[in-house]
């Protein structure tokens, strides 16, 4: 097997050519929007899968999320994860010292509604909003409105749903667990 996979990659490595050959232009097929989450879950220090760790390293700081600005969001919309639909979220413990809580919501009901009830805890931890499906920045405004004073960002939720195994949101993220 370990064979074939090296005859695959050195024939993907022949077709893509040798340094100093003329570089190849790449073509976006598709593209989900919203901006790239990595800044925001850099801290769970996950490989590709949850059970696959890598050692601790100090991890950068998280930068803050610009201020909403209607030009901005309407570039990065509409967002939509294909991993990640409205559900239930089965809690469990992480270990990921020192990681910034955030949340993952969309633009539908049953995010609202878990946004009514976690606010306090939300503002108590100051979280980080990710919102994973939305379609048009009036509808990231008013999901805004709902949680004044936490940072809401539109942002593909994909990577982050396979580094932890997720299926659903709404759910919160912390240093000790994930919790619905």
């Amino acid at each position: 097997m370990r064979y074939w996979t090296l005859v695959t990659i050195s024939i993907v490595a022949i077709g893509a050519g040798w340094p100093g050959q003329a570089q190849q232009t790449l073509t976006v097929v598709r593209d989900s929007g919203g901006v790239s989450a990595l800044p925001y879950y850099e801290d769970l220090n996950l490989g590709h899968h949850a059970g696959s760790r890598i050692p601790s390293q100090p991890s950068a700081p998280i930068p803050p999320l610009a201020p909403s600005n209607p030009q901005n969001d309407s570039l990065a919309l509409p967002v939509r994860s294909q991993l990640l639909t409205p559900g239930r979220v089965e809690p469990r413990a992480l270990r990921v010292p020192g990681m910034k809580p955030l949340f993952l919501i969309g633009d539908d009901d049953a995010s609202r509604a878990w946004l009514t009830r976690m606010l306090p805890k939300l503002r108590a931890l100051h979280a980080t909003g990710l919102v994973v499906n939305v379609d048009s920045a009036d509808a990231l405004a008013a999901l805004r409105d709902q949680v004044p004073g936490l940072a809401l960002a539109p942002v593909s939720g994909d990577d982050l749903a396979r580094r932890l195994k997720l299926q659903h949101y709404p759910v919160l993220i912390t240093a000790t667990g994930i919790e619905p």
